[in-house]
């Protein structure tokens, strides 16, 4: 199937890599005209030969800067919020500064582009918001993920109450709640175990591998188009069986 997003607006942020980046291209592929946006601008350089019409670069934790990119981008029909940051440990390694950096850049960052984009979306009666959660905290603690869990938690709450408070005005929301991605941040994390990182980062997953930012992107370009029009408040599990 091509083109199921012929026509739409779609707004992506943290695109420079990972989920982001795929969902980015993957809109585009599928006929969206895309706004990519990241604070790594050479990882945002290659998108234009993926097709992504513009890019720029945008921190997530400036309020001011949010609101003046979506002045500039206008009115969208698709927001997927990607930003995140993996905090490692229990409440015992978390200070006061790791707990709001986290929420400041987990949370608050799509508080900022909610802000900022849905007005338009509702003066269009129509939109699809798609928020990156994560199984973790969402359907399952993980060990050592304190405040990453926490935050993923209210990720899938401010989802809900998206949807629920513009049900009907045509305003979809929804969350992806991902297991582990084989993205260069998962990659770092897994370099810094040491040897035999990534070969304990699959040993969690039943099947015996891990996900794709592409198979996450698969899941957005559903979220974003019409055919997933009667689904909105939804936390979408995709995770390789790790929850069950």
């Amino acid at each position: 199937m091509a083109d199921r997003l012929k026509g739409k607006r779609a707004f992506v942020t943290a695109a420079a890599a990972g989920i982001g980046r795929a969902s980015a291209i993957a809109f585009a592929r599928e006929g969206a005209s895309v706004f990519a946006t990241d604070i790594d601008e050479s990882g945002l350089a290659s998108l234009a030969s993926e097709g992504v019409a513009e890019v720029a670069r945008l921190d997530m934790r400036d309020g001011s800067a949010v609101a003046a990119m979506a002045k500039r981008v206008g009115t969208v029909d698709v927001l997927l919020n990607a930003a995140g940051f993996v905090h490692h440990g229990t409440v015992l390694d978390c200070s006061d500064d790791d707990w709001d950096f986290s929420f400041d850049l987990n949370v608050k960052s799509m508080h900022r582009t909610l802000r900022a984009f849905l007005p338009g979306m509702l003066a269009a009666g129509k939109g699809s918001i798609i928020n990156i959660a994560s199984a973790a905290g969402v359907f399952k603690a993980a060990p050592n993920r304190y405040v990453y869990g926490a935050t993923k938690a209210a990720v899938a709450g401010l989802t809900r109450a998206v949807a629920a408070d513009f049900i009907a005005r045509g305003i979809r929301c929804n969350c992806i709640c991902p297991g582990t991605i084989e993205t260069p941040s998962m990659l770092g994390r897994a370099a810094a175990l040491g040897a035999g990182g990534r070969d304990m980062f699959v040993s969690r997953q039943p099947m015996g591998r891990l996900g794709t930012p592409e198979e996450i992107a698969s899941l957005a370009v559903y979220l974003a188009s019409d055919e997933s029009a009667f689904t909105t408040g939804v936390a979408h599990i995709i995770d390789g069986g790790w929850t069950l």
